[in-house]
């Protein structure tokens, strides 16, 4: 029998950890947090972003993404843009200082998490990915885990 709790546990350091240090070094050279980052690349990703589309990506509450995008906004990184259809929206875009920032965020993240976890052989690297992907998307399909 698996008992999943510690395999719980470790994937939650892991988590934190592989977070905090990815975090620092993007703060340290480039003065952005990783959750900031996060916010610009989703906003980038996804056509016609709206808050909600962020706060359900990232299972947080509408209120916190709408916080967190109100600091991007007085960032210069991020704009709100009334939605076409709905008065009470708005879509987000990023700003020309926004893309900038996350042009060159992108490999600080990417080379941060290369070097974190270069010791893990490549094959078990995708066999993580597509473990992890799998447990998202059942998660995901039963609103597992969201907030309210």
């Amino acid at each position: 029998m698996i008992h999943v709790t510690p395999i719980f546990t470790d994937l939650v350091r892991v988590e934190t950890r592989l977070y905090n240090a990815v975090s620092a070094r993007l703060r340290a050279e480039q003065g952005l947090a990783l959750g900031q980052f996060e916010l610009l690349e989703i906003i980038d990703r996804v056509p016609g972003c709206r808050v909600l589309d962020i706060a359900s990506e990232l299972a947080i509450t509408v209120g916190a993404v709408s916080k967190a995008v109100d600091r991007l906004v007085a960032a210069d990184w991020c704009l709100r843009d009334p939605h076409p259809q709905d008065r009470r929206s708005s879509v987000l875009r990023l700003t020309p200082e926004g893309k900038k920032q996350l042009a060159a965020s992108r490999p600080i993240v990417e080379s941060e998490l290369m070097s974190l976890t270069a010791a893990v052989p490549p094959d078990d690297l995708t066999r993580i990915a597509s473990a992890l992907a799998n447990l998202r998307a059942t998660l995901d399909a039963g609103s597992h885990g969201q907030p309210g």
